[in-house]
């Protein structure tokens, strides 16, 4: 377990699965979030980026029970009112969204807040700036997000490794063949859309993904 910097709640390090429902075949949300936690994720994030926002409460609400009762972290992304309506456990933002100081402040420290950095500087001015973890990517291509920077690469996620003390979780074209140096170059953990949303089993890759983050971290600790 990792403990927030801020808020002391607990999360487990490994597979963070943000949704995606484009490609998850017209599953039912319910279908595929539950089969997320089945298969051994530790965070989920309701990130929807065209939903109305009644949609996303209304999906919302659904997560959040799921979550609940699974003792799994539910994150919201960019919204923090949502979050906040919602009883997330978190929020997630991005370089564009609004300010840390900004929703630390609406917030406080009930919630997890983590920050996208494609680079040390903005990592450690995450950190400097009360963000509890670091979201680092892409860190290979994606075709998932097609507003997102050109890829960072493991050299960066190694480098933003020392430039900070928080939490990392590496995203952006992560799948099980590639997880592994993920781990090496210093992620703490995998978040993935389409590896686990878009399989044909989704408790079965989840479970494969962890499975392959945690014996990462073994030969990483030898």
């Amino acid at each position: 377990m990792i403990l927030m910097k801020y808020t002391g709640i607990p999360v487990r390090s490994g597979l963070y699965v943000v949704t995606g429902m484009e490609f998850s075949g017209g599953r039912p949300y319910r279908e595929v979030v539950s089969a997320c936690i089945n298969g051994g994720a530790g965070i989920i994030q309701l990130r929807e980026k065209t939903w109305s926002a009644s949609r996303l409460i209304q999906v919302g609400r659904e997560i959040r029970e799921l979550t609940r009762k699974s003792g799994t972290l539910f994150i919201v992304n960019d919204r923090v009112d949502l979050a906040l309506a919602l009883e997330a456990d978190g929020v997630h933002v991005g370089q564009d969204d609004l300010p840390l100081p900004v929703v630390r402040k609406l917030a406080g420290n009930k919630m997890i807040i983590g920050v996208s950095a494609g680079n040390p500087r903005e990592a450690l001015e995450a950190e400097n700036n009360g963000a509890d973890y670091i979201g680092v990517g892409p860190v290979y291509p994606t075709e998932t997000k097609k507003d997102t920077r050109s890829p960072r690469g493991l050299e960066i996620l190694a480098e933003i490794r020392q430039a900070v003390s928080l939490p990392i979780y590496a995203i952006g074209g992560i799948k099980l063949h590639n997880v592994a140096p993920v781990i090496r170059a210093g992620a703490d953990g995998a978040a993935v859309v389409s590896a686990v949303v878009g399989a044909a089993d989704i408790a079965a890759a989840a479970r494969a993904l962890t499975a392959e983050i945690e014996r990462a971290k073994k030969e990483d600790s030898k």
